[in-house]
Formats: C-alpha cells, sequence, structure tokens
C-alpha cells in the first residue's frame, strides 16, 4: 500500500449507520474500501467504539484510527494515543442533577448501562431500534469507575436546564433531537482528529469530515474539507464547506465521486471545482 498522506474522517450514526435498518449502507462500506487504498480512513463518533454494541461496526468498517466519545479517547491502531476522564465531583454533579429533574443521564461501560432513569432510556431504545437487552446497573458505580463523557435521553428541555446549571459542560443533540452527548467544553473529535493528524504527521489542510450532528459541528469546521449529510441537522449544513446527498441517497459515496478521492486528496483551498459525479 502506497504512504497515505490525508484522512477521511467520518461519523458512525446517520452518516455511515443508517437507524432505519441499524446497517451501515452498501454504498458507503464501497465508498470506505475504495478510499482506504489513498487515504487514512478514521471514525470519529461519539460512541466508545470498543463497547459491546458498537465494536461490530469498528471491525466492519476497520478504521486506521477511531475518534471515541467526541475525542475523550482516541486509538490509532491497537495504540490508544489519548484520554481524557471527566473528575468525579463532575459526574456526581450532574446524576444529582439529573435525578432531582427526572432527566436520564448516564453511560456505558464495559458492557452496563449506568443511568438514571433507565425507564427512558428502554423506551427510547423500543421506539428507535426494539428491545436491546441492556444490562442496567447502578449509576452511582459512575462515581467509581473512570468517566470519559456521559449521554442523556431525552428532549430540548432537559438540555437547556442542563445547559443553565453546568456552563463548563456542552450538550450537542444527536441529530434526532432525541438526546446529547454530555462533553466538557474542552473536548470534541475536532481536537481528536488534530491529534491523530499530529500522530501521523498529516497537515490538517489534508483531512475531510463527514457529520450529520451537534457533534460533528467543530470537526466538520477544523477539517480541510466539512462535509454535511443531506440529513444533518441545519447547524452543520450551514457551517460545512459542502452538503452531501441523505445518508439514504448515497451521499458519502457521491461526495467523495464529487471530489474525485478515490483516486486523490487534494486539499479544500486548492479543490479544482469538480463536476457533480466526476471521474472515479
Amino acid at each position: 500500500m502506497r504512504e497515505r498522506k490525508s484522512i477521511i474522517s467520518f461519523d458512525l450514526d446517520m452518516t455511515l449507520l443508517d437507524h432505519q435498518d441499524y446497517r451501515i449502507t452498501e454504498s458507503a462500506l464501497e465508498a470506505v474500501e475504495r478510499l482506504r487504498e489513498h487515504h487514512r480512513i478514521v471514525i470519529a463518533s461519539g460512541r466508545d467504539m470498543d463497547n459491546y454494541y458498537s465494536c461490530q461496526f469498528r471491525d466492519e468498517l476497520r478504521p486506521d484510527g477511531i475518534i471515541h466519545m467526541n475525542g475523550t479517547k482516541v486509538t490509532a491502531g491497537e495504540e490508544r494515543i489519548y484520554d481524557h476522564f471527566m473528575k468525579p465531583e463532575l459526574v456526581e454533579a450532574l446524576l444529582n442533577f439529573a435525578r432531582e429533574n427526572g432527566l436520564s443521564v448516564g453511560a456505558t461501560i464495559d458492557g452496563i448501562d449506568y443511568y438514571t432513569s433507565p425507564d427512558t432510556v428502554r423506551e427510547h431504545d423500543r421506539k428507535r431500534w426494539g428491545d436491546m437487552n441492556r444490562r442496567f446497573g447502578d449509576p452511582q458505580m459512575l462515581l467509581e469507575r473512570p468517566v470519559r463523557t456521559l449521554a442523556y435521553i431525552g428532549g430540548e428541555e432537559g438540555v437547556r436546564l442542563m445547559e443553565k446549571k453546568f456552563p463548563g459542560v456542552k450538550f450537542p443533540m444527536f441529530a434526532g433531537k432525541v438526546g446529547a452527548d454530555v462533553v466538557e467544553q474542552e473536548a470534541s473529535k475536532a481536537e481528536g482528529l488534530k491529534r491523530l493528524c499530529s500522530y501521523w504527521r498529516i497537515p490538517i489542510e489534508n483531512t475531510a469530515a463527514f457529520g450529520d450532528s451537534m457533534n460533528d459541528l467543530e470537526i466538520v469546521r477544523e477539517a480541510g474539507i466539512g462535509i454535511a449529510m443531506g440529513n444533518a441537522v441545519p447547524e452543520l449544513k450551514a457551517a460545512a464547506d459542502y452538503v452531501t446527498d441523505p445518508i439514504r441517497e448515497d451521499g458519502v459515496i457521491r461526495a467523495c465521486r464529487y471530489f474525485q478521492w478515490f483516486s486523490r486528496f487534494v486539499p479544500f483551498g486548492e479543490q479544482d471545482k469538480a463536476e457533480n459525479g466526476g471521474n472515479d
């Protein structure tokens, strides 16, 4: 394999992974496989891609690097190059606030789901995916475990409550407005991308990033080329350099063809004006 001096980063959910059938779309898989020869492939997710409900997608995509949990864990191949953990007192304050206000906040660690209001999570699962057979534990156990990020399951009103109470934390909502990541302000997928650029000695200008939701905002802004899916939230589309088609209309592979990435990578500032459906 030739030396690869560019990075193409993909969000997972509703960028590669279609929640309609909970499968990575065939055209996205084709795109990733074709890109692999010339570019380093990175998954940038709010998930821990090593967790029991995500590792199957990690293994299917075989990325060169992963930005897990909004940049709080970064791996290059088998090597972990960065870790960041929340302070236990912040985790405790968030959990207490969630209980007092009837909100569902928690995390999944080593196959166990530790959430306040687990019934909210069960109902969310039933509506979106059916029974997920989660194993719930006491969320107080999170005070004794290393926690990188938390997740909130619920609507926008809960996010507004938490944003007012915790100004040092950000709550980027999922694209479907049914929950949010709970992340310290300094953590982001963009910072994870910068760490991989440093590790592989690749300039940030030689990167591209795909996404669909608010936790993709920083990486789409910082990458050499930021791409919003056609199903992305309006704020991300406004920040992107290019808006492709939705996930169910082959948005990933169409963008790759537009930029002619199956044979090369040109930084955005030097990008030729390609025609839609350009040369493969």
